[in-house]
């Protein structure tokens, strides 16, 4: 690999993110140089920057909202960005533009790191690009599904029911307004940005509703403990938050860009000092 690649992550809002930080961190350990930065790309403006930004970079990572929205501009999609049509991670050479999914190999890593089995009913909240991918791993690994969404997101709920469906046939799979969401749930996966800094007092169910949970993950990173977390915990449900799965995705994009590989303990280190970063810099 030659010096002074260039790697992006795209999104919009984007100052809150962790990102730089954490890829800055696995290219050190890669021994690689390289260069990461974030821009922020509203959504009307996708079509005028992405493609200059493909063109010189040799990775993008791509974050809320852009996660199907990048694709039309791709050469191909590779392993589940092609079956759940989400994508987060940008590889780009001499062959083209090629888009991944790695939020779902740091999904299922962060909840096996955490204890936290991916079985029984569960309870999505939200409906877009992260909350179809957390949708398609749980109708694979079998679960009952509870989508919880705002009245105003009803239809794109829809879409996405039939479309894990037509995945993974046979899943039960129930849509509810997110305020009459009720019941027991071996698991509430928060997919909304509800609770994420600034707006860290914000919670996106009743507290009422996590009496009868048994674990949740949040996949809101920023702050380390939200709201919805400090709730359920207090509830006495096993709770994680969504900075093992940034940083399990991230080097999973890694193995994608270039082929690296880091340990366990590499990452159980960088979790650890990303989620004191984030203090740092946020708080």
């Amino acid at each position: 690999m030659t010096s002074g690649l260039e790697f992006f992550v795209i999104g919009h809002p984007i100052g809150h993110s962790m990102s730089p930080f954490i890829h800055k961190r696995l290219f050190e350990l890669s021994g690689l140089k390289a260069v990461y930065s974030a821009v922020d790309i509203p959504p009307e403006k996708l079509g005028e920057e992405l493609p200059s930004l493909l063109k010189k970079a040799r990775g993008i990572n791509v974050t809320i909202p852009h996660k199907q929205a990048v694709i039309p501009f791709l050469d191909g999609l590779g392993d589940c960005a092609g079956l759940y049509q989400s994508v987060n991670t940008i590889s780009i050479d001499e062959n083209g533009c090629f888009g991944y999914n790695t939020d779902a190999k740091g999904f299922v890593l962060a909840l096996k790191g955490g204890g936290i089995p991916l079985k029984g009913r569960v309870a999505i909240l939200g409906c877009g690009g992260v909350g179809r991918t957390f949708a398609c791993e749980a109708a694979m690994a079998g679960c009952r599904i509870v989508n919880a969404v705002r009245e105003s997101s009803r239809q794109k709920a829809e879409n996405l029911r039939s479309f894990v469906l037509g995945l993974y046939p046979g899943t039960e799979y129930e849509i509810v307004e997110i305020g009459k969401l009720s019941g027991d749930f071996d698991l509430l996966i928060n997919a909304t940005p509800v609770g994420m800094y600034p707006n860290c007092g914000e919670m996106p169910v009743k507290e009422g509703v996590l009496s009868r949970v048994a674990a949740v993950f949040d996949s809101i990173y920023n702050p380390e403990e939200t709201m919805l977390l400090k709730a359920a915990k207090a509830c006495g449900a096993r709770v994680l938050g969504g900075m093992p799965m940034l940083v399990m995705q991230a080097a999973h994009a890694h193995k994608i860009w270039y082929g690296a590989e880091f340990g366990r303990d590499d990452i159980r280190q960088l979790i650890e000092d990303s989620n004191i970063e984030m203090r740092n810099h946020f708080i």
